[in-house]
């Protein structure tokens, strides 16, 4: 028979850190955090090999006294807890007591701490989680904690660490989540040696976005802000025409946290539903603040996810409220904006150049400068950026956010007063012609407008359909002869789930025996666009496909209509120029004339301006 023993404290940590500190990712998160709910306005973190061989965190927060400095290293002790009911109220990024002390139990540890009373501050070595130091030294005020060597003493955990190139990604992906989260703080992230970036603190979340994602997304982003009773949204939002083809771009907090949530991710696509094309997805900075009783932090070991009291209340909520904002702008794509986001895109870790995209960090803040020893050295920065936006170009910026935001404010100014996309506007259009049978100009003033014929035809019979199923004004056009159409078993079981859907919009479907229909009737609006029964087909394709597919009356009906309207003009078709005139009346009188059903832009848009820079006739 096997005995049962009681393991030893060493053993004990190194399990625990297991559940803590996987990767030097959960050392950086779990310290960072320890600095933010200790206060600090300055954080720095710099690694070396990825965090492997060396990590380094510094911050001006309040620091720990000399008789709770031991104390922090022992397990399961926390100053952010007293109870298990405490949880529920947890308004701090951490409370696990082990943090500290599992880190210590695999790896060497060096903490140097002082508190505001204290005259001299206290060093403490931890190695393998054995003490080997303690003694006074003269520090500033606040803490720094340096973690050697990660897992030197647990080499089956070490060699499931990836390269360090890729260890150091998911820090840098870290340390902008932080920064994005906390604008009032100043971050300032190093690896190997060189500053990766450095955000100044003064709390304009526009800025860090600037600084982490470069200019062009920080020119394509709109502002959030809107509250309902005690749950409020900030942040930025980009325009539809700066999606990417996964949901890395798409970045939640609640009450400061960054996590990953299944249910925002689909509430933020819904609002842009009309604006994005499918599996493509929206770029969106979103800071969620709500009751910290209205929200369970603890559902997941790396805190990535959270349960809230109202999952509905929150999903409905976030989805108006991105729905008003894009609705609010005026969002015609730029011509020459694929050409742009070939620098916007995201960056790779390994080659990104700091220096090009960010310029030279600002000197390090005073407490930094006795404890970096080995920062790079770096430009003195004049001045408040806030005070002095001219001081920003000494990061490297081409445009402060200053600029940023005064040229948008005219942006605003000229499309709000009078929308480049409106009937006072459609007064001054003078429709050039169509070039490959697809596309039409048409110059307005200062503007070169280009009109995708078949994306705007979508999109004006689907609006068509909407608002009949809503007024419950649906009007059916009889097929003669009636299409006889064959389904598969999915296809049959599909349309029986959904054929009062199909019924309210226009359809006129008979059952014809097991797996056969007739399609009487289609849609008014859309009889003889195409063939009937080809396209029928084609909703049944794609809703087939569509996994993420719910009973919601709304999304279905928009689903349905959003495929019917495959019917409409297609490309490479000529029309006439009385046809494109009423296609365009018809299209301005829309809410949301910019894009089809599927997210395609129906009009992109080039300036004077930049046509004259293409001809050098003017420098800039």
């Amino acid at each position: 028979m096997k005995t049962i023993r009681e393991l030893d404290s060493i053993t004990v940590d190194q399990i625990a850190a297991g559940e803590v500190v996987e990767k030097p990712l959960g050392a950086v998160k779990e310290l960072v955090e320890n600095a933010i709910d200790a206060g600090a306005r300055h954080i720095t973190v710099e690694i070396t090999d990825g965090g492997i061989r060396m990590i380094r965190v510094t911050d001006d927060g309040e620091g720990i006294a000399p008789d709770q400095v031991r104390r922090a290293f022992y397990r399961h002790a926390t100053s952010k807890i007293t109870s298990i009911g405490d949880l529920l109220t947890l308004s701090s990024l951490g409370f696990r007591g082990e943090a500290l002390s599992s880190i210590a139990a695999v790896s060497r540890v060096e903490m140097i701490t002082k508190t505001a009373e204290e005259i001299t501050g206290i060093r403490y070595l931890v190695e393998g989680g054995s003490e080997t130091l303690y003694e006074e030294i003269g520090a500033p005020e606040g803490t720094t904690i340096v973690v050697r060597d990660l897992f030197y003493n647990t080499p089956a955990r070490s060699k499931f660490l990836r390269k360090p190139q890729t260890e150091g990604s998911y820090i840098a992906e870290c340390m902008e989540a932080f920064a994005l989260s906390r604008p009032d703080i100043a971050f300032r992230f190093i690896s190997g040696g060189v500053d990766r970036f450095h955000t100044s603190g003064n709390g304009d979340l526009k800025e860090n976005i600037y600084r982490i994602y470069g200019r062009d997304i920080a020119a394509q982003i709109q502002p959030v802000s809107a509250a309902s009773g005690n749950l409020r949204i900030t942040g930025y939002i980009g325009n539809p025409s700066i999606n990417r083809g996964s949901r890395a771009f798409e970045r939640f907090f609640v009450n400061g946290r960054q996590i990953k949530d299944r249910f925002l991710s689909m509430a933020l696509e819904e609002g842009y539903r009309e604006y994005v094309m499918q599996h493509k997805f929206p770029f969106a900075v979103l800071l969620l603040e709500l009751p910290s009783d209205e929200v369970d932090v603890n559902v997941h070991p790396a805190k990535l996810e959270v349960r809230f009291q109202n999952s509905f209340a929150v999903s409905s909520f976030v989805t108006e409220t991105v729905r008003q904002v894009l609705h609010s702008h005026e969002m015609i794509p730029d011509a020459l904006l694929d050409e742009k986001e070939e620098h916007a895109e995201g960056f790779s870790f390994a080659e990104d150049n700091a220096a090009e995209r960010y310029g030279n960090a600002p000197e390090a803040e005073p407490f930094e400068k006795i404890l970096l020893q080995n920062a790079p050295k770096s430009v003195q920065i004049e001045g408040d950026p806030q005070e002095n936006p001219a001081s920003l170009l000494a990061y490297g910026l081409k445009e402060s956010p200053v600029e940023m935001s005064d040229r948008a404010a005219f942006e605003q100014e000229r499309n709000g007063q009078l929308r480049i996309l409106s009937e006072e506007k459609r007064k001054q259009y003078r429709i050039l012609g169509q070039v490959f049978e697809t596309y039409w100009l048409i110059e307005s003033d200062d503007d070169l407008l280009m009109m995708d014929q078949h994306a705007a035809h979508e999109k004006v019979n689907y609006e068509r359909m909407m608002k009949a199923w809503h007024d419950k004004a649906i009007l059916s056009q009889l097929i003669d002869p009636p299409a006889l159409i064959e389904l598969s078993a999915r296809e049959a079981d599909l349309l029986k789930n959904y054929m009062e859907y199909f019924l309210n919009l226009g359809f006129e479907i008979e059952s014809f025996g097991e797996k056969e229909i007739l399609l009487r009737g289609v849609p008014l609006d859309l009889y003889g666009a195409a063939d009937e029964k080809e396209f029928f087909r084609a909703i049944l394709d794609e809703m087939t496909e569509d996994t993420s597919l719910s009973r919601d009356p709304e999304t279905v009906t928009s689903k349905i209509a959003g495929m019917a309207c495959k019917a409409s003009v297609k490309g490479n078709t000529r029309m006439t120029f009385e046809e494109i005139e009423a296609l365009l009346d018809e299209l301005l009188t829309l809410d949301n004339p910019y894009h089809c059903p599927h997210g395609r832009p129906t009009i992109i848009t080039m300036s004077k301006y930049e046509l004259d820079k293409r001809f050098h006739r003017v420098v800039g």
